[in-house]
This record gives structure tokens, sequence and C-alpha cells, in this order.
């Protein structure tokens, strides 16, 4: 459906109507994504540390700033969300012996078995985009970089 019937309105050009345009469908998609991270308990920032520590696992553990710089959202309090994800038994953290200011966080094996019991939330993720070929997915991500890089 075009963005004018969806939101039955008009735009006074057309980079404004690509601008409402992105965000509407960027909510629209992000919506969809957290009723899925809703079953397993998480929020959209829980997940993506959990996946920040999965994905540098080799490297554990972590420190706070680490996981900020990596982080979708970058205004989000790491270290709180840390303290909710510790308390789910998702993470573990301990006093960085370097530093005794910071933390180094691991995901736990709890943590690990909850990323794996998700693959189905992650597979119906990916098909939010499965209007597109991945041709046009390609065009989109090439696109988006060229926004981000004003």
């Amino acid at each position: 459906m075009k963005i004018e019937d969806e939101i039955k309105g008009r735009f006074r050009s057309e980079y404004h109507k690509g601008l409402i345009n992105l965000n509407f469908t960027v909510k629209k998609l992000s919506y969809e994504f957290l009723q899925h991270l809703k079953i397993h308990g998480l929020t959209e920032q829980k997940y993506n540390i959990l996946r920040v520590l999965q994905g540098f696992s080799s490297d554990a553990p972590l420190s706070i700033g680490f996981i900020k710089e990596r982080m979708l959202d970058r205004n989000s309090d790491v270290s709180r969300i840390v303290d909710r994800l510790f308390a789910q038994k998702l993470v573990s953290r301990s006093e960085n012996q370097k530093d005794r200011r910071q933390k180094s966080v691991e995901i736990t094996k709890t943590g690990l078995n909850l990323l794996d019991s998700m693959r189905n939330c992650e597979a119906k993720a990916d098909t939010l985009l499965s209007n597109l070929s991945i041709k046009e997915v390609k065009e989109l991500n090439i696109l988006l970089d060229k926004i981000r890089g004003l």
C-alpha cells in the first residue's frame, strides 16, 4: 500500500514523503520484531546486548564501553540493561582486573540457550523484508548507508 493511502495524507515534497515513508516503515517493522522479542521476555536493547556478547564471545569478557559502541541505540543505558540481564542470569559480570571501575560482561550458557531458542524468531524477522528480492535488499542497504553518510 502506498504511504499516501496508509496515513491518508499529503506531502510538501518527495523528500518529505521519503522521510515520512522511511520513518513509518521502520516503526512498522520494529513493532513486528518487538512482538517476537516479547515472547522471549526481551526488549530490543537486551537482545542487542546479547547478540553483541554472542558475536564477540571469543573476545570475552567485554567491557560496558565495548558493548555500547556496538549498540544500535547508542543512547541506551548499557549498565542498567546489563544489570537486568544479570538478574535474569543471561549474563555474568565481574570487576575488571585492570580497571576496578569497569565491569567485565560475558554471556552465560542460559543466555546462549535463549538466543539459540530464538532462531525461529530471527527467521521471522528476516521475512519482514521478504517483499524485496536480494538485489532490492542490497540496493536498499546501499541507499540507507548513503542516507546516513550525510
